[in-house]
């Protein structure tokens, strides 16, 4: 669905945003497009929907050139900015109007009302914007750009201060658009967000792509799990038939903790059989998964 070729972008300035970045995003998938302030997230997104001039490279959007082609590629685009840019004395009703018109679509009442009862926002449609809570603005700029009835959706910072009900009801919304064929793309603070939404992960980090990857792959081939076992006595140290690589007393001596590697051989099986030998006994065994957040923090942190 888009393909970006050795896009760089350098302002008048000499500050390079953007470096050689290559990057596919397929049809229908939820790709989420990670990194820290001043990676180059928003400027990449600007640049596929035309925001911004690439100082150089290709892009296409559903086969069309983004410069050459583009009243056709910007037909298909939809996008949410991390800004709340709306006009503060017109209705949402009136907002919704307005930008499907923009696109030369002719008017639908019935999408509006659909894409606005599916936003929780049906009766809100006739209040003036200025009127709404900052969640209601963001969620007013979802149903703009999806008025357009967008074949890629991009999705600057959507939830940023939405409540926790409302952020679950829009990322609901994000699925249910992905299941209708939308391709959507998604920057975010909250990865936990990504780690649920997401089939594919990428990570900039100073206007390079560092990493594109399936989001089950990552997190098998670089997230690791914690096995806490709670004793029945406490140990003052680790038998020695139980000491092996990842094994660890808890300071206190009522907990063992286990790290190993998610998708590697556990050896869970050997420390259980250890601690059989050495007479140790466990109450309680609980496991924890590390997160996508604590691998992406990895990653940056990583030359």
């Amino acid at each position: 669905m888009i393909e970006i070729t050795n896009i760089t972008k350098t302002y008048a300035s000499g500050f390079t945003a953007l470096r050689d970045v290559n990057l596919t995003i397929k049809k229908g998938e939820i790709f989420a497009l990670l990194g820290p302030n001043g990676a180059g997230k928003t400027t990449l997104i600007s640049a596929i929907c035309g925001l911004v001039e690439p100082s150089g490279g290709t892009i296409t959007v559903g086969g069309f050139d983004t410069k050459k082609e583009y009243r056709q590629a910007r037909s298909l685009i939809g996008l949410v900015p991390q800004e709340l840019f709306l006009e503060i004395f017109e209705t949402v009703w009136s907002t919704m109007t307005y930008a499907r018109g923009f696109y030369g679509k002719k008017d639908d009442p019935e999408l509006y009302e659909q894409i606005l009862r599916d936003l929780s926002l049906w009766d809100k449609k006739d209040e003036k914007i200025q009127a709404l809570s900052g969640g209601m603005k963001r969620r007013v700029l979802i149903a703009r750009a999806l008025t357009n009835e967008p074949a890629v959706l991009f999705l600057d910072e959507p939830t940023a201060g939405v409540d926790v009900e409302l952020r679950r009801e829009m990322l609901d919304v994000v699925k249910d658009l992905q299941k209708r064929g939308t391709t959507v793309i998604l920057t975010t603070h909250y990865i936990e967000e990504a780690e649920e939404l997401a089939d594919r992960i990428g990570i900039i980090s100073a206007g390079e792509i560092k990493l594109v990857e399936d989001k089950d792959a990552l997190m098998k081939r670089m997230g690791h799990k914690t096995l806490s076992l709670n004793l029945v006595q406490n140990l003052e140290k680790l038998p020695v038939g139980v000491q092996q690589e990842g094994v660890a007393l808890s300071p206190d001596g009522s907990q063992i903790h286990y790290s190993y590697k998610t998708g590697a051989n556990s050896g869970i099986t050997t420390l259980l059989s250890s601690l059989k030998e050495a007479g140790v006994a466990f109450e309680d065994l609980d496991t924890e998964q590390s997160s996508l957040e604590e691998i992406f923090v990895t990653l940056i942190n990583q030359k």
